[in-house]
């Protein structure tokens, strides 16, 4: 196994495809995606333009659907939910499909949805993560960060980092046969520094003090924790995520 990060969408690689390829964004679309789905949602349908997914959604019944969208932290108009994970109950998730749209998660999914495996992880799933990349070994495999508006997102290279040292320790190799990239080395040394104050690193990124501003603490302590869920989101087909 080759594991390329990449710390945006825009930094991917245009002429070449891996094996397979997995989105994060920490704060806080993937970890909302595990979310809804771990609570019995029946997909996750995604979407950057909020025009396409208004089109798109209107043909799915009123009572199995669910609109969240969120630009610049805050809940789009009209829309059902945000992106906050707190807000994705059974009660109000259970099987219906959770159209999303979102600053910057939305972007990442889709600059790699024509991989043949596709995987949203957060620092809540880690653990299903990893043990998936351990069972299917795919030869080439990248870590897509979502970033903020095409820039790099500490929280999200952190995430990359949690996910390459866990495959280190579950391979058994070192950081010269899985790395792909020099990112990979950054990544898991800015994992080793973080590791015990991963709520910490949220109020110190960029993306976690502009949420801090929007009195998202209680999403920060939820999104801070580590291989709480035990659920994988995998596209089953372009834009469209499912519980494995």
């Amino acid at each position: 196994m080759k594991l390329f990060i990449y710390h945006t969408p825009e930094q991917t690689p245009t002429d070449k495809i891996p094996d397979c390829a997995i989105a994060v964004d920490v704060l806080r679309a993937t970890t909302t995606m595990a979310t809804v789905l771990n609570a019995g949602a029946e997909a996750v349908q995604v979407f950057s333009d909020i025009n396409e997914l208004m089109v798109v959604s209107e043909k799915w019944p009123a009572d199995q659907r669910l609109r969240a969208g969120e630009r610049g932290g805050s809940m789009v108009e009209g829309f059902d939910l945000g992106n906050s994970p707190l807000d994705c109950t059974p009660e109000r998730v259970q099987g219906r499909r959770l159209f999303i749209t979102t600053t910057n998660g939305t972007r990442a999914l889709q600059a790699v949805q024509n991989a043949p495996t596709v995987l949203a992880a957060a620092l809540i799933n880690r653990a299903a993560v990893v043990n998936y990349l351990v069972e299917k070994q795919p030869e080439t495999l990248w870590l897509v960060g979502s970033g903020w508006e095409g820039s790099f997102s500490l929280e999200d290279t952190t995430c990359t980092g949690a996910i390459a040292h866990s495959l280190l320790t579950q391979l058994n190799c070192n950081e010269e046969a899985l790395a792909g990239n020099d990112e990979v080395i950054g990544a898991i040394a800015l994992y080793s520094k973080w590791q015990d104050r991963l709520l910490d690193m949220f109020h110190h990124a960029s993306h976690g003090q502009r949420l801090l501003r929007l009195n998202c603490h209680e999403d920060l302590k939820y999104c801070a924790q580590l291989d709480i869920l035990d659920v994988l989101p995998i596209q089953k087909e372009p834009g469209i995520l499912v519980k494995n």
